[in-house]
């Protein structure tokens, strides 16, 4: 049958576009509106769009004219529906007031827990809650975590992190919570605040995509109210048969790295999966692979219609009936849908998974009604359906990666229209599966089928590797390779063998050999050189251009048509942002919450002062923050200079060092220390010198004979002074008043235009002697929002503030950017790329 165009596709098509584009419009909001602004909005496009219906005859209006009076309609539309939304859910956000508190909350556990090695996290519907024996009023869904890391009575300062270990005996150890309990437990809460970086994670975001407006942690210690179960409820079975069977799995499976990847091929829990594995998925490009993402649903759809579809055929034999009044396509068509959506609901409805349901399902539903739109509305069909129930989705690299790769697909075949091949991508758009073709008729045709996979997936690599630069700043050389042997891998021999091991626990045996053995493969590419490669952000007309190359060099085109589409490949694989001049330097604050990392950049020349905390045993800064954001900035790091061994300023330095092979390690770090033998350290001494393009630095502290007396880690911090002659920088990691007295009765050269605040403003540090002696005019204080310790203190900013001395706060700012020719300006990240889900403070916390 041919794909006619049915009439007003057009038209159709633009309010389809129109109202992704308002959502899209609004997502750039700084701020929220009143929620009348968004309603008279939404109302007066209703009115208009009425109006012109009844004053327009289709008959004499011009189609154009038509088309884009419904794109700017659907466009308020879009944008006014997705204002009043944020504004709904911003209602419910925490008070300021109930911050820090300790707060006696009863509720239910909502999905199964995520454990770690330092405790667990878990969502907590709040039923009630109580503050010094009043009634209170929370978020309806909190993101609470039950730590094994410290005492009931916080430390208030950054020495008494080496005491906790007797806190740790009397630490009420997180029990084993399951999905559905009720209980009643201590907390305190926060407003939800992550890291603000440049091309980083955007973690308020998807808090605010979860439907979580609080963060916070139980309080079990000896002096708190113990957790208390208080029913056992089934309410939410699936999160409890997900958790069982996890469980099960680690159980079954003794090593622990091939079980979290079954258990997230079994249930969806990508936590599962080490941070060593994860490097290797990525850097092979199969990450996608490695949870239940779009493509399993897809994959599991089609085949789930393969299986309805020959059962519905054989039930003629002994009840006609059915087959007459539902044909078996069609029967194949909703029962692939329907086991899929029951199959993303077991994974535990993540976000790529619900978008690729509800893709499926608005194809299926056009499919069945008889229609045969051209390729384009189906695909802006498909996507207005996702952005309608998900807004915010529309910021995830994932809907674009996948949105793209179907819109490629279908722009590379030719006949598209003719068959109808309506397809649905995967959660980073590697692989498709053709909807529409359930039931192969022949071997030749599952050859013929195979074949065209192939060339699908070859032209989705080259189409969205400009994209994939822009996105992540890297990708994958080898990622053709790998994919077509871990696709059909995973797909049909590892998740079968997972998922049957729920029957018979033996397949998970075989499941994990499967994984240990394409591990071996995987990691025998990861070490191929130039496995993969980074470059530098590139703005958006970089990656239009890019795509629109790789579309060029994908297209059944004339060759010289097809080469047309290399210089457009250009711009994003050879872009580099402006460095500072000759002579001149800056300095990146990063937001790595309690502790210190910063990015000094010369001409030519790049230095790291610290590498940010260890958050856990599988995260730290470096991966989190550091290793994105240097690749972003196309960085070739020459010296990582890391002031003492204190965690939160150690904690990210494996992961900088792995991506920066070449960098020399310059630290007070004892010999035996276990980074010596990832790097070997050259020991920090007053006196080193060194210039680079006109910069001077110079190390301050500590000096040659210290090493040799017994002292504290904070008392070697190196201290480094960098200066162009004109303007000049102080960092000083943790030093306390004693070796800021020493720096000042020295006669050390300290006058700097920015001061990296001693110990993240602890009381120990910053003393008055000390700031007139440097006489700064800007101050950065890096600090975890609402951290433990109260840095800064109150009274060190104080004495800041009596100096005239600006303090920017790593919470307030973000990540902070100052460079040598404008001493006076500072650049916030959090201030910068401000959007309305994000927290915002007045005020250093």
């Amino acid at each position: 049958m041919s794909a006619a165009t049915p009439p007003g596709a057009r038209l159709l098509g633009a309010v389809l576009l129109g109202f992704v584009a308002g959502a899209a419009l609004q997502l750039q909001q700084r701020g929220l509106w009143e929620a009348g602004g968004y309603a008279g909005i939404a109302i007066g496009a209703a009115v208009l769009a009425g109006l012109v219906v009844l004053t327009t005859s289709p008959a004499t209006a011009a189609w154009s004219a038509r088309c884009l009076a419904a794109l700017l309609l659907a466009l308020a539309a879009g944008f006014a529906l997705t204002g009043l939304r944020a504004v709904a859910f911003q209602v419910g956000a925490l008070a300021p007031a109930l911050e820090g508190r300790d707060i006696e909350v009863t509720g239910r556990v909502l999905a199964m827990p995520q454990r770690g090695d330092d405790g667990l996290r878990f969502r907590f519907a709040v039923q009630s809650a109580r503050l010094d024996g009043q009634p209170v009023v929370l978020p309806a869904q909190v993101y609470l975590g039950w730590y094994a890391g410290f005492g009931s009575r916080e430390p208030a300062d950054a020495e008494s992190l080496d005491a906790p270990a007797a806190l740790l005996a009397l630490q009420r150890q997180p029990q084993n919570l399951r999905a559905g309990e009720t209980w009643r437990m201590t907390v305190r809460l926060k407003a939800p605040h992550g890291n603000s970086n440049p091309h980083g994670f955007d973690y308020e975001l998807w808090l605010w995509e979860q439907g979580l407006q609080a963060t916070g942690y139980v309080r079990a210690g000896p002096r708190d109210a113990p957790p208390q179960l208080l029913a056992d409820g089934w309410r939410h079975p699936v999160e409890r048969a997900r958790q069982w069977m996890r469980e099960a799995v680690y159980a079954r499976v003794s090593d622990r790295q091939l079980a979290g990847v079954v258990a997230a091929l079994l249930v969806g829990d990508q936590n599962a999966i080490e941070r060593a594995d994860w490097d290797v998925f990525r850097a092979t490009g199969v990450a996608h692979l490695m949870s239940i993402s779009g493509l399993h649903i897809t994959m599991f759809a089609w085949l789930a219609a393969l299986a309805v579809g020959w059962l519905w055929r054989r039930s003629a034999r002994w009840s006609p009936a059915l087959c007459l009044a539902l044909p078996a396509a069609s029967a194949a068509a909703w029962g692939g849908l329907l086991l899929a959506a029951a199959y993303a609901l077991f994974s535990g409805w993540g976000v790529p998974a619900q978008r690729t349901v509800w893709m499926l399902a608005a194809v299926v539903l056009l499919h069945q009604s008889g229609k045969r739109w051209p390729w384009p509305q189906v695909w802006l069909l498909a996507m207005a359906v996702v952005v309608a129930l998900d807004p915010w989705a529309l910021l995830q690299a994932g809907f674009w990666l996948s949105f793209v790769a179907v819109g490629v697909l279908f722009a590379t075949d030719s006949g598209a229209d003719r068959a109808y091949a309506v397809r649905a991508g995967g959660q980073n758009g590697s692989q498709t599966s053709r909807w529409t073709a359930l039931l192969p008729a022949s071997l030749g045709a599952a050859v013929s089928a195979v074949l065209r996979s192939v060339r699908e997936q070859w032209i989705v690599t080259l189409a969205l590797t400009p994209l994939s630069l822009l996105l992540f700043n890297q990708v994958s050389l080898v990622g053709l390779l790998a994919n077509g042997v871990a696709i059909p891998w995973v797909t049909l021999l590892v998740t079968p063998l997972s998922m049957l091991g729920v029957l018979w626990a033996p397949f998970w045996d075989l499941a994990a050999g499967a994984v240990a053995a394409l591990m071996l493969f995987l990691q025998w590419l990861a070490r191929w050189p130039l496995a993969s490669i980074s470059v530098a952000a590139a703005p958006l007309w970089c990656a239009v251009a890019g795509v629109a190359g790789g579309l060029l060099l994908a297209m059944r085109l004339p060759w010289h048509w097809r080469a047309l589409g290399v210089p457009l490949l250009l711009p994003v694989l050879l872009w580099q942002p402006l460095r500072p001049p000759a002579g001149e330097f800056e300095l990146i604050a990063a937001d790595v919450g309690q502790g210190n990392a910063l990015v000094v950049r010369t001409a030519g020349h790049t230095l790291v002062y610290d590498s940010g905390p260890r958050f856990s045993r599988e995260s730290d800064a470096g991966h989190r923050v550091l290793v994105p954001l240097l690749r972003a900035l196309g960085e070739r790091v020459d010296t990582l200079m890391l002031s003492h061994r204190d965690s939160d300023h150690i904690g990210g330095a494996p992961a900088v060092l792995a991506m920066q092979p070449q960098a020399a390690l310059l630290s007070s770090i004892e010999d035996g220390h276990e980074l010596q033998a990832l790097r070997p350290a050259t020991r920090c001494v007053a006196g080193q010198r060194w210039q680079w393009d006109g910069v001077d630095f110079e190390v301050l502290h500590p000096a040659a004979g210290d090493y040799a007396m017994p002292a504290r880690s904070n008392a070697m911090s190196c201290v480094l002074r960098l200066s162009n002659g004109r303007r000049s920088a102080l960092l000083a990691g943790d030093i306390e008043l004693a070796q800021e007295l020493r720096l000042v009765a020295a006669g050390a050269t300290l006058r700097a235009d920015l001061l990296l605040v001693p110990h993240h403003g602890s009381k120990t540090s910053s003393s008055a002697a000390f700031l007139d002696a440097v006489q700064p005019t800007l101050a950065f204080a890096q600090a975890g929002y609402r951290n433990r310790f109260g840095h800064p203190a109150p009274l060190v900013l104080a004495r800041y503030s009596e100096r005239g001395i600006v303090v920017v706060s790593s919470p307030v700012c973000g990540a902070a950017s100052w460079a040598s020719q404008l001493p006076s300006e500072v650049r916030c990240q959090r201030q910068a790329a401000l959007r309305y889900w994000q927290h915002r403070m007045d005020a250093p916390r």
